[in-house]
Formats: structure tokens, C-alpha cells, sequence
């Protein structure tokens, strides 16, 4: 279907397309949830709960690096194992639903995204298509590689440091599964949107809100942001911690660039 015929379509076509939209992607949500939540406990056990133990794959590289270079700092020695402790009654079947849900929309994003380009393609120019094909591709990888740095680096590094960080030696710290989970779902989703930002600032750009000279202007402005909020994702006082969100947001910030020049080169030559 062309942009013609779309524009042709009535409104109660419209309508029917969006319920047939909305129909297959609660369908397939559903599906998804419930087959997550059938193999929740091995999935629990071996993937949300890793990072809590200190045979983890990035405390393991920790720990390589740290005898590599002589490193004495607890990060990079000292070991490490979190147990929960569950205190309300209903957290363990709430938390088994939720984590459901919220795997199951990280998992088949792609195919949400799918579902927007087919019911927004007839309405769109040719080279509208080719633009928003690509944005959406782009957004599906950056958002995946946001969510695995969270998973291995980020929410690691975070653990390690507040649960061990202790105000008194008086008071153990004692970690409850439902804050568990609630940092867990949002710092990687957190990060799976922070990897955005290439596709934010490509976006502006089309706009006219940004371009690359006006990035490229206040990039030493930027790594100060970028710095701040790596401290406030990761506050710790290790530069090395710091450094693993700092420098992959610096390197968005320039992919950003990169795509926005690319763009104005693409336009020029047409």
C-alpha cells in the first residue's frame, strides 16, 4: 500500500488496522510473558540473580585485570556474594509476574518496533521509508547494547559498591529481593535508553533543533555532563568504574556526530 492509498483509507480503517496492531502485539506480549514466567526459576537463578555471586563473568575479568596490573582495590580482589532475604509475603509471586512482563517487552522490542513500521509505512514518502527504516534499526541495536553493558558492567560495579558500602559496622546490611529487582529492571533499562542519545541527537537533527557543528561546539561541555551523570549511575570513587559508562556515552556522543554528518552528506548529494 502506497502513501496514496493509506491517505484514502477511511477513519474506521484506520481504526481497524490499529486494533489488529494492538491485537497482535498483546498476543504475542502475553505469549512471551507466560513462557518467561514458566522458566522464571531457572532464568532467576542463572541470569538475574549472576551478578550476586563472585563467579560473575565481570568480577572474574575484574579480578584478571587487577592481578594483570597489580590493582589492590577491593573491586578487583576482594570477594563477593550477595544473599536476599525476602520480607513480605507476596513479593516472590508478584516479583515472578513483573519480572515476566518487563523481559518479555525487552525481548521482543524488535518486534514492536516492527509492528510501528508496518502500520506507519504506507503513510510515509519513499525517502521518508528509508529514514525511519534505518532509526528503527538503529534504535533496536543501540537499546540491546545498552541493556547487555547494564547487565555485565554497570548494575555489577553498582551492586558491588552499595552492598558492600556499610554506615556503621553496627548496622550489616541486609538486601531485600523486591529493592533487588527494582534497581536491577531499572538501571539496565535505564541504560538501554541512555543508549539512545545517537539516535535522540539524529533525531533533532532532521528538526533542525541540532546539527554537528553545534555538537562538535559544546563537546567539552558534554563529557562534563556525561562524567556527572556516569557518577550518578555508578557512585563509586574508582576511576576505573566510572570510566566503563563514561567512555561508552563519549563514544555515543560522537556516533551521534557521526550520523548527523552522514545525514547533511546524503542530503548534499542528492
Amino acid at each position: 500500500m502506497t502513501k496514496n492509498s493509506a491517505s484514502e483509507m477511511t477513519f474506521w480503517g484506520h481504526v481497524n488496522v490499529l486494533r489488529r496492531v494492538l491485537f497482535r502485539v498483546f498476543a504475542i506480549s502475553i505469549s512471551f510473558a507466560v513462557l518467561l514466567f514458566m522458566g522464571m526459576p531457572w532464568f532467576f537463578d542463572r541470569v538475574i540473580l549472576a551478578p550476586c555471586h563472585d563467579n560473575f563473568v565481570f568480577y572474574q575479568l575484574l579480578q584478571q585485570i587487577g592481578g594483570l596490573f597489580h590493582l589492590t582495590n577491593d573491586f578487583f580482589v576482594q570477594e563477593f556474594d550477595v544473599k536476599l532475604v525476602n520480607i513480605s509475603l507476596t513479593s516472590p509471586f508478584l516479583i515472578h509476574i513483573s519480572t515476566s512482563f518487563w523481559l518479555a517487552m525487552v525481548l521482543i522490542m524488535p518486534y514492536l518496533l516492527l509492528e510501528f513500521w508496518w502500520f506507519m509505512r504506507p503513510a510515509l514518502y519513499p525517502k521518508e521509508i528509508k529514514s525511519v527504516r534505518f532509526a528503527l534499526f538503529l534504535s533496536s541495536a543501540l537499546f540491546y547494547l545498552g541493556v547487555l553493558i547494564g547487565y555485565f558492567m554497570v548494575f555489577p560495579l553498582t551492586l558491588r559498591f552499595l552492598a558492600t558500602y556499610t554506615i556503621s559496622n553496627d548496622i550489616p546490611n541486609q538486601l531485600s529481593l523486591d529493592s533487588y529487582i527494582d534497581n536491577f529492571m531499572t538501571l539496565i533499562l535505564l541504560m538501554g535508553l541512555v543508549f539512545e542519545l545517537p539516535l535522540f541527537t539524529w533525531l533533532l537533527s532532521f528538526v533542525g533543533l541540532v546539527n554537528a557543528a553545534l555538537l562538535r561546539k559544546y563537546r567539552r561541555h558534554a563529557i562534563v555532563v556525561i562524567f556527572i551523570i556516569a557518577a550518578i549511575i555508578t557512585p563509586t570513587g574508582d576511576p576505573f568504574t566510572l570510566s566503563v559508562v563514561a567512555l561508552p556515552l563519549c563514544l555515543l556522543y560522537e556516533f551521534g556526530i557521526l550520523l548527523i554528518s552522514k545525514k547533511h552528506l546524503q542530503v548534499d548529494s542528492e
